[in-house]
């Protein structure tokens, strides 16, 4: 067995690389695992590659199997999707969902990877972080059956708890963004979709993930008379302005957090692999292909993420494919 790997690493803001690493033989209790695809979350993932995490986020922001520190050289990333080569026999073979960076072999304990269910396929599994972010956000807004929702922000978070959403009985679900081409991705998720311009107010509920600041002050002008803002958006080193006069109190308006790191308090008896395994049980509906729109290679990496970071490549959720072993 070749005991060594390649893994793509962020040298200095703005700039990455493919490093060669040495594995180590895996323990008892631990996997080697063979990388199928990954994903990068344009949101998080860019944000990190340009250097945009604030000092006070680093210990926050850190990935589960991150190496180095930010600002760099740092290897980072949480959306990855394998084969077991080595380790539990209940596991070797298996195709395994880990919030692992994107490298194309790793050692993990056994604990650390989540089976993916036989009716999802390797491809979509790498969504499953993303989902399980949407999964967070929906216990933390408890949408009701017959509410009026508005998404503000069609990236990959946004789209995931939209489709989520699209799920649920009588409700009426708008995809808000500035992009039109995201129509075609909330028609694909069977939900409504408008321009901030024209979005249907009245909202019991508006999730907002756009990261902007107008994206925020349109969430709150969205809603109904003591509505709520879930608020699942990533600023990084970026200050917000918000219009918190006007009517803001006296229509009694409510923003509040949601953030995956924490399982939601409204389900504090789930833990993070009951949730993670709702969402990759949640990914057998095939309408959450719309949510991957590139795919390349790994060893394309160092030049497809400054790509993806300045926007030249208008991703949801970027797909890293591995080559065979």
């Amino acid at each position: 067995m070749n005991r060594t790997a390649r893994a793509f690493w962020l040298d200095s803001p703005g700039r990455g690389g493919i490093r060669e690493v040495a594995l180590p033989v895996p323990g008892e209790g631990e996997v080697l695992v063979r990388s199928l695809y990954s994903g990068v979350s344009r949101g998080t993932e860019t944000l990190v590659f340009r250097g945009g995490v604030p000092e006070s986020q680093y210990a926050a922001m850190r990935a589960p199997f991150q190496e180095g520190d930010f600002p760099a050289p740092v290897k980072y990333g949480y959306l990855n999707v394998g084969v077991v080569e080595e380790g539990p026999e209940e596991l070797t073979g298996r195709t395994v969902f880990c919030l692992y960076p994107h490298q194309t072999r790793y050692v993990v304990p056994a604990g650390a990877v989540t089976p993916v269910p036989d009716g999802v396929p390797a491809g979509r599994a790498v969504l499953a972080g993303t989902v399980e972010t949407a999964v967070n956000a929906l216990w933390d807004a408890a949408p009701l059956v017959g509410d009026r929702i508005a998404v503000v922000g069609g990236g990959m978070v946004g789209c995931s708890v939209a489709a989520l959403l699209a799920r649920f009985p009588g409700v009426r679900v708008q995809l808000v963004d500035t992009d039109p081409a995201r129509a075609r991705t909330a028609e694909a998720l069977g939900v409504g979709f408008a321009s901030p311009q024209d979005a249907l107010g009245e909202c019991d509920l508006v999730v907002h993930a756009s990261a902007t600041e107008q994206g925020l002050s349109r969430a709150l002008e969205l809603l109904t008379a003591e509505g709520t803002v879930v608020e699942l958006s990533w600023y990084g080193d970026r200050k917000v302005s918000l219009p918190l006069g006007e009517a803001f109190h006296s229509r009694r308006l409510v923003i509040r957090s949601s953030q995956v790191g924490t399982v939601s308090p409204a389900r504090a008896n789930r833990g993070y692999a009951d949730r993670l395994a709702l969402a990759l049980d949640l990914l057998a509906d095939p309408a959450l292909d719309a949510l991957v729109t590139g795919e390349s290679a790994f060893e394309e990496l160092p030049d497809v993420m400054p790509r993806l970071a300045s926007g030249e490549i208008p991703a949801l959720c970027h797909r890293v494919r591995y080559g065979t072993p």
